[in-house]
């Protein structure tokens, strides 16, 4: 019983979430809500860091891992929850969506990536994927009113059902092919090949790609981020991208490691794939959430390509990578959010045309966030690309680092496309002023950490490098 105090953070967010089902029942909107259910995020953070251990402690059967790699994932996906429940939460208000179940629902979500990534077992690891899932259907369909976010609703759901059945086939696979759901008996048994774990990782890879809107698995991408409500899209962005890498990670480094020559070329075509497509498909794009949802597919190519490497380096540059891009896609969706006129939030790319004349700062945060997730040096976004590719360059896989760098060349159009609109287009009429410290707040952090992340490398590098899952 005295390893149930590393689930503390876990059963705290249980009960945060029946406290806050309880009360939303008598306050009947958000509005309250979110901020108690972001000082339950804070409080679960602290937790996570009060109960970390240096140790790998396993327990449950050896079922629950408290590792380096778990606290980290758990510590970068509240931050990440922090942030977007803060600079949402008048937009929910103003598009008329301030239910309470909004907060709820996504620390129900935020609750199953907690238990995905602590998972050392294939039935934990589909029960908080399942909890997680679950809650990211209801809340791209939250705002029932509106046609296209039901019909987000309805193609996030089913496209995910069905990589889930795929998962679990491959769960099913692996388990009677090695008569274990644990994951370190899962690698023992791959030592001898076997073409049914072969097939069961397959159907487990589809799966995983599926959620983190790899491709070609990535058709619901582009239509569930325009349809549903922009704090949902910008939630989708950043949280579950953190889960389904970090459990990507620890699928091939622990249960199929033994098996890295049938994984490795697999994501590696996922990864090109992604970078070509993300690079490509945003080019004719003029809808500024449609076009996020390609940079994210050709950004999550990238955290893929190092994953691929198939090293401790090649994780640990991932993890870098998906650290700095969670920041730049806040700033860049705290941008978005700010896109209000006559009443209404706008999305099209040529509504921004003379942004700096009428939101000069603004306009330079966007153009100093847009410029990092185009990898252009010195801004953070080219230490995350440089991180991946001296990664991929020491493993020999040339081809892939050539082509991560072409398709980071044709990416750079259609960010410099946004900054040319802002800057040189004919001025539109200004948008309504905002002035909430939620939004700008997030804005010139992001900012300041993207500029400023040259002068000290290390701090991240160093932290990163202390994550071993092996």
């Amino acid at each position: 019983m005295t390893d149930i105090k590393f689930l503390i953070p876990e059963i705290f967010l249980s009960i945060s979430i029946f406290s806050l089902l309880i009360i939303g029942v008598f306050l009947k909107n958000s509005f309250e809500i979110i901020y108690k259910s972001s000082m339950f995020v804070i409080f679960s953070l602290l937790l996570i860091i009060f109960t970390s251990n240096n140790d790998i402690v396993k327990f449950f059967n050896a079922s629950f891992s408290n590792d380096n790699f778990s606290l980290y994932s758990k510590i970068l996906i509240s931050v990440s929850t922090l942030f977007i429940l803060l600079i949402t939460k008048k937009y929910i208000i103003d598009i008329k969506t301030n239910k309470f179940e909004y907060p709820v629902l996504i620390l129900l979500s935020v609750l199953g990536m907690f238990i995905m990534v602590s998972s050392n077992d294939l039935i934990v690891f589909y029960l908080g994927l399942e909890l997680q899932s679950l809650s990211l259907y209801v809340l791209a369909s939250i705002d029932r009113d509106n046609l296209r976010s039901t019909e987000a609703g309805i193609k996030y759901f089913v496209l995910s059902a069905l990589s889930s059945g795929l998962l679990l086939y491959g769960c099913s696979l692996i388990y009677g092919f090695t008569g274990s759901t644990n994951f370190e008996q899962i690698a023992i048994a791959s030592t001898d090949f076997n073409l049914g774990i072969i097939f069961g990782m397959v159907f487990i890879l589809v799966g995983l790609a599926f959620k983190i809107s790899a491709v070609p698995f990535h058709m619901w991408t582009p239509d569930v981020y325009q349809g549903a409500p922009t704090s949902v899209t910008s939630f989708f962005s950043v949280v579950p991208k953190i889960a389904g890498i970090a459990i990507f990670i620890k699928f091939m480094y622990l249960p199929f490691r033994e098996i890295l020559g049938e994984w490795q070329y697999i994501l590696v075509f996922m990864s090109i794939a992604s970078m070509i497509l993300g690079a490509v498909a945003a080019i004719g794009q003029t809808n500024i959430k449609r076009l996020m949802a390609y940079s994210s597919i050709g950004h999550i190519g990238y955290a893929i390509a190092g994953v691929s490497v198939g090293t401790e380096n090649g994780f640990q540059s991932t993890l870098v990578y998906i650290s700095i891009y969670v920041v730049m896609n806040i700033g860049a969706f705290a941008c978005i959010l700010l896109m209000k006129r006559g009443g209404k939030y706008v999305e099209e790319l040529n509504e921004l045309s003379g942004l700096s004349k009428n939101h000069p700062l603004v306009s330079l945060g966007l153009m100093i966030i847009l410029f990092s997730l185009a990898g252009i040096p010195p801004l953070a976004g080219f230490f995350a690309k440089f991180y991946i590719f001296m990664a991929v360059i020491e493993n020999e896989m040339y081809t892939l680092a050539i082509i991560g760098l072409v398709t980071t060349v044709v990416s750079a159009f259609y960010y410099i496309r946004i900054i040319k609109i802002m800057y040189f287009d004919e001025p539109k009429k200004p948008f309504e002023k905002f002035t909430d410290y939620r939004i700008h707040g997030p804005i010139a952090l992001s900012c300041i950490l993207l500029v400023s992340f040259f002068l000290y490398p290390s701090i991240l590098n160093e932290i990163v490098s202390s994550i071993s899952i092996f």
